[in-house]
């Protein structure tokens, strides 16, 4: 089960290091993943709390666990999304299916998990420290509206429209329900208690052959097919999108590779040339 996102440490194209994973198969012979998560990586459990509280429903389903060592075992789901060979819009209309089915109305038992508040604190943080300590990787004004933006989302916070958020949902954390081919489980949640506009920043900050052409308008109509698949404004995702971007790049390049984060950092400069505003321009 690989993993990006949260921590560029764990950037999708090399693999996954906050967890041991192995093939493991049950005593009544059903295939199953055996993950043991890295001691400090999750102190709060909310990987187990997670795949616990949702019960197979758009996540891989946890069959057991050892809370204690914060060992899993979870059913073996199939190849990525990545892997499946679908154009871009139908893996973000997979993405956001799964999504649909994942996102949960509350907080699961146990300690609260960092809400969008939080989130967008986080990120503001990582950035004014490791901006300027990286060489300004990114445009002036990228940076500065990427805070802005942070300010933006921290004040949009609202517990009523909500939802536990998967805090990684792209096309490497998204696994095909075996003997299907239009059926998808999430791996590897984050979680956050946040605006689903959260989880709908990921997949926009993720081009895995690098820069498009016209990237502008690429943003724009990956952004609205987004809003429209999910009934979200397009204003949350498109503020969050500039943060993930900025933050996963600078990230990225802290730990040295630069190719992924030059990419993040040029789709950000195209994001924040736009202005402040949403504005679909087909």
């Amino acid at each position: 089960m690989n993993g990006a996102g949260t921590s560029a440490s764990r950037a999708h194209a090399f693999g996954g290091t906050e967890g041991f994973v192995a093939d493991a198969q049950t005593r009544d012979g059903q295939d199953a993943v055996l993950k043991i998560v890295m001691t400090g990586s999750d102190p709060k459990r909310q990987e187990l709390r997670t795949l616990r509280a949702a019960d197979g429903k758009g996540y891989a389903r946890l069959l057991r666990a050892d809370e204690e060592e914060n060992v899993l075992l979870i059913e073996k789901l199939g190849r990525q999304l990545h892997e499946c060979g679908f154009s871009d819009d139908v893996i973000l209309f997979h993405i956001c299916s799964t999504l649909g089915i994942a996102w949960m109305p509350r907080q699961p038992d146990g300690a609260l998990f960092a809400t969008g508040a939080d989130r967008a604190n986080e990120f503001k943080g990582v950035i004014e420290r490791l901006w300027p300590s990286l060489g300004k990787p990114c445009r002036s004004d990228t940076y500065e509206m990427a805070l802005d933006f942070a300010s933006r989302r921290r004040r949009a916070f609202d517990p009523a429209h909500s939802v536990l958020v998967h805090g990684d949902a792209h096309e490497w954390n998204t696994l095909a329900v075996p003997w299907t081919s239009d059926s998808f489980k999430l791996v590897d949640p984050d979680g956050a208690f946040a605006e689903k506009a959260f989880d709908l920043a990921i997949p926009m900050r993720e081009w895995p052959r690098g820069v498009p052409a016209d990237p502008l308008r690429q943003l724009r109509l990956r952004c609205a097919l987004l809003a429209r698949l999910t009934g979200t404004g397009p204003q949350p995702i498109w503020e969050w999108s500039l943060l993930q971007l900025v933050w996963n790049g600078l990230l990225l390049k802290e730990i040295g590779l630069e190719q992924p984060a030059a990419t993040e950092f040029a789709m950000a400069d195209a994001l924040a040339s736009a202005g402040e505003t949403f504005d679909f321009e087909p």
